[in-house]
Parts: C-alpha cells; sequence; structure tokens
C-alpha cells in the first residue's frame, strides 16, 4: 500500500489528499488550520495531523513514513520545505510556489539520491510542460517565442474586484508585486508585474487582460528561446486597480503608525481584500491556460501551441483551478511512487515534457480525470 504525506490542506492540498485516497493510498494531511483539517476528517484512508510548518524538525517527522510526499504549502515556507523532505530522502512531487529557485537544491537532491518534481501545477506547471516539449519539438537553437497565459477567474463579474481567490491569497499578492523576469532578444529584462497589458480572447468567456507576473522562474534557465514572457489573466480593468493600490503603498511590510498603532499596510490590505476575494460556495469559476510557442521546424516557420480550459466539476463542486494545479502533482506523485520517474535531483515540469513518454503520462492522466490538455501543430506556420 502506498503511503502520501501530504503537506498543506488548502484548497489544492486538500483535494490532492481525497485524490489519492481514492485511488487507494494511504494518506497523512498535515496543516496548522483545525478548520482545513476538519474537512478531511473521516474520510477512508485519510489520517489528519495539525503541523507547523515553520518546524522543519516536525515536517522531517511528518513525512517520515511516507512512500511519496506532496508539497502543498503557501510558497513562503516552500523552499525550505522542500529542503527539508530531501534532506529526509523522500521522494517528493510539489505545488508550493516559493520565491526562490528551486534548482538550487539540485545538487543537494543529487547527494541524497532522491527525485524532487516542482512546481507541478498549471502554472508554473503544464505550462512548464508545454515549454519542455516546445524545446524539444522544434529544431535545435530555433525556438523564437513563448508566451504563456493563464489565469482562474469567476463567471460572474461582481465589483469592485471581480476576482475570487482560487488559491493562496498571500501569494496572490506576491504576484502582484514580485518584478517580472522576461526575456528579449536573448537578454533577461525585468519589469514591474501588472506591466504590458493586453487583451486576450475566449471563446464561450468574452475579453479578458493580460500582464505579466513573474511565473517563468525555471523556464528562464532550462528553455532557450530567443524570447519569453509569462501573463496572468484577469478581468479587464483588474491590473489598474492592484497597481494603484501597490504603488500606493497598501501591498507594503514596512509597519505604519496609524491611530497610535503600529501596523503592516500589507496586513491591512489582506484583512480587506481576502473576504472579498473568498469564493461563495457554489459559485462557477474557470481557469485558461495557453502556451503559444513559435520557431523552425526541419527548417520551415512552425507554431506549436498548448491549451487547456476547465470549469468547475459540476458533480463535486472542486474548482478548475483546485483541478487544473492538483491532478498534474497527483500524476507526479503516481510516477514517482511506480517508479516511472526515479532520477535524483529537482525537476520542474518543463524538464519532464522534453521527454516524449512523460509529457504524455501526464496529458493522458489528465484526460483520465476530465481535464484536457491541448496540444494543436501548425507546420510550417505561414509567419
Amino acid at each position: 500500500m502506498t503511503r502520501a504525506t501530504v503537506l498543506g490542506a488548502g484548497l489544492v492540498g486538500s483535494l490532492i489528499a481525497r485524490t489519492l485516497a481514492a485511488d487507494g493510498w494511504d494518506v497523512l494531511v498535515c496543516d496548522r488550520s483545525e478548520d482545513a483539517l476538519g474537512a478531511l476528517a473521516g474520510l477512508p484512508r485519510v489520517a489528519t495531523a495539525r503541523l507547523d510548518f515553520a518546524k522543519q524538525s516536525s515536517i522531517a517527522a511528518a513525512v517520515a513514513p511516507a512512500d511519496v510526499v506532496v508539497g502543498a504549502v503557501p510558497g513562503f515556507l516552500g523552499h525550505a520545505m522542500l529542503k527539508t523532505v530531501i534532506e529526509a530522502r523522500k521522494p517528493l512531487a510539489d505545488i508550493s510556489f516559493a520565491p526562490e529557485d528551486p534548482l538550487a537544491l539540485d545538487a543537494l537532491a543529487k547527494e541524497k539520491g532522491v527525485p524532487a518534481i516542482v512546481d507541478c501545477g498549471v502554472s508554473p506547471g503544464l505550462s512548464n510542460l508545454g515549454c519542455g516539449r516546445a524545446a524539444a519539438w522544434f529544431d535545435a537553437d530555433a525556438l523564437d517565442s513563448i508566451v504563456i497565459s493563464v489565469g482562474g477567474l469567476p463567471f460572474l463579474r461582481s465589483q469592485p474586484w471581480e476576482y475570487r481567490a482560487v488559491f493562496s491569497p498571500t501569494d496572490v499578492i506576491e504576484e502582484y508585486t514580485r518584478p517580472s523576469r522576461l526575456v528579449e532578444d536573448g537578454k533577461v529584462l525585468t519589469r514591474p508585474a501588472l506591466s504590458d497589458v493586453t487583451r486576450f480572447e475566449v471563446p464561450g468567456v468574452g475579453t479578458l487582460e493580460g500582464f505579466l507576473t513573474d511565473g517563468l522562474r525555471t523556464v528562464l534557465t532550462t528553455v532557450k528561446a530567443r524570447n519569453l514572457r509569462e501573463e496572468t489573466l484577469r478581468w479587464p480593468g483588474h491590473a489598474e486597480k492592484m497597481r494603484l493600490l501597490r504603488d500606493a503603498g497598501f501591498f507594503g511590510d514596512v509597519p505604519v503608525e496609524a491611530g497610535g498603532v503600529r501596523v503592516s499596510p500589507r496586513a491591512v490590505a489582506e484583512a480587506l481584500l481576502f473576504p472579498m476575494w473568498k469564493r461563495p460556495e457554489g459559485e462557477e469559476e474557470f481557469t485558461v491556460l495557453r502556451v503559444e510557442s513559435k520557431g523552425s521546424r526541419a527548417g520551415r516557420p512552425a507554431r506549436l501551441v498548448h491549451g487547456l480550459f476547465d470549469r468547475t466539476d459540476a458533480k463535486t463542486g472542486a474548482t478548475s483551478m483546485a483541478r487544473t494545479t492538483g491532478f498534474p502533482c497527483v500524476i507526479a506523485a503516481q510516477l514517482l511512487a511506480a517508479g516511472t520517474f526515479r532520477e535524483p535531483g529537482v525537476f520542474p515540469l518543463e524538464l519532464l515534457g522534453a521527454r516524449p513518454g512523460l509529457f504524455a503520462a501526464f496529458v493522458d492522466g489528465l484526460a483520465a480525470r476530465g481535464v484536457a490538455f491541448s496540444e494543436s501543430q501548425e507546420d510550417p506556420w505561414p509567419p
């Protein structure tokens, strides 16, 4: 019987735990939130335990009996968690969006002889899978551009934000404040998040806006393309509102004095925003992802497009963001448990996407769970 320890019982971690248990795994779910754990209590094959993720010794003890570990903690805790699990010599599938470079732990993972599949959600995750597939599909050194467009939104546009946080709200604020890295003409550049606003059409949904966010991460060094960029998708007008809050200092961490009390502006902003961003029970949402790659194949211009459109599961109520983030992580955990992939080191999904058999394992595994990750090839592609 395969045993998994799932670190994190949030929207995505809880879905991963439920899915693995339904597949016959014995699952221990750890979180510091009694409410999050309570939602899983009593499920067959699921045990729960309170855990402070800031204590590395507690993490090491929690993963000790596991055959495979799943990381689904808030981003600011992710890198330390990853290091602890690697040092415990446990195979890991991780969706924690830590700001640090996970490849910095590659040498440690090789030394410990353990595989860690990281950033295996939707983006980073399936977006990386498409990038890796493109890097292998086009001619060597002939990949001209990759544009990743991704977002999760409610169908119902309710003012003032027209947004619901379908993953960690704290990580959403990080996306809006962390400078965005991109590649133009072979050079890595940095621009403010929420900049370079574009329009993006989704059939059957309407017009969204895209803006720069720092989601390329490992792709910046693992995929050789002359131009690379990632944009987050929201309903039009969202970027301007978030820029106003950010530039006015509401996302700052340095305490200010107000009414004789010193308080962090960001803490106040989060206390006000997060309740409004909380998705009401039963509200339908969708997730859209497009990875468009252009270059040369067999010496001719070509285009490769990977796409995904998913919506709230009408039967289970699982959000599309939880599904499209959690299911790739489930597939990664299954690959580790089955021994299909056991190569020591840290592996973001672009490194797996370049291998046809592993790329197919993700596409087929998603399809089996009702998520279509499509690929279209135009070869030759008229420029």
